[in-house]
């Protein structure tokens, strides 16, 4: 389960707490970190507390401009980038080391991630982001949603050849889609995104378009399933949270009988 730092600049309840949570139901959460809203003392402190509440793994991510929020007016902090709070975490876990330089007794145990975008221009840059990403400390990778298909598997298809593929866990992002304007909106409005005609059409034509929005992200899990280099799925299923088990289960995915 990912559970988000204040997505879309919003206010929300605490993702180093909701995360405590769900390891307390029996579920094994991904933390999601931002440099939005802490500098590197508060950063390092929370992720002390993560650990101390048993949370291993981290999503290190920029985090959405607070102009995009209910605190337009709030002032962000990005004292680092999501790069440097990745290579600032993996210190500390392996080198037992705050960023200052100064040693710590117990480190840290963590499992850290960060996003990458297969569909941003230029197209070229992409594989020489995540390679920067893997050396900067990331231990898996969470895509963005996957709508061409085509271009995600060139994408991976060019890490593989670089033997990025190796050395990180690649997860591919799912996110269904509910009806034919929401295709045309990411599509046309959302930066990063590549939405086919294909799909729009598919979703257009549908006789139920939420079924159709189900059938492709299930469609979408078995293509991932069988290339090479990736290793999972992230399942976003925005407001929509009672379709995952369906689109998992539809996709032929295990069911897992507890934390790992």
């Amino acid at each position: 389960m990912n559970i988000t730092d204040n997505q879309t600049a919003i206010v929300r309840l605490s993702s180093i707490a909701a995360a405590a949570l769900f390891i307390q139901q029996g579920v094994e959460p991904v933390a999601q970190m931002t440099v939005r809203d802490r500098n590197r003392i508060a950063i390092q402190s929370d992720i002390l507390g993560a650990a101390a509440l048993g949370i291993k793994n981290v999503l290190c991510l920029s985090g959405d401009h607070q102009k995009f929020g209910n605190h337009p007016n709030a002032k962000n902090v990005f004292d680092i980038d999501s790069m440097n709070l990745l290579r600032m975490l993996k210190d500390m876990r392996d080198e037992k080391r705050f960023e200052c330089g100064d040693e710590m007794d117990v480190e840290p145990r963590l499992f850290l991630g960060a996003a990458a975008n297969p569909f941003a221009d230029p197209f070229e840059f992409r594989v020489q982001r995540l390679a920067k990403k893997i050396d900067a400390g990331a231990d898996f990778i969470q895509s963005q949603g996957i709508y061409d298909i085509e271009r995600f598997e060139k994408w991976l298809d060019a890490a593989r050849d670089a033997g990025l593929t190796d050395k990180v866990y690649i997860l591919g992002g799912v996110i269904p889609l509910k009806s034919a304007g929401a295709a045309r909106y990411i599509k046309n409005k959302v930066a990063g995104m590549i939405v086919p005609d294909s799909i729009i059409d598919r979703m257009k034509n549908a006789s139920d378009g939420k079924a159709e929005g189900i059938k492709i992200a299930i469609e979408t899990v078995r293509r991932l399933k069988e290339m090479k280099g990736v290793s999972g799925v992230h399942i976003m299923a925005i407001e929509w949270e009672e379709k995952v088990s369906e689109i998992a289960e539809g996709a032929g995915l295990p069911r897992r009988s507890g934390p790992a």
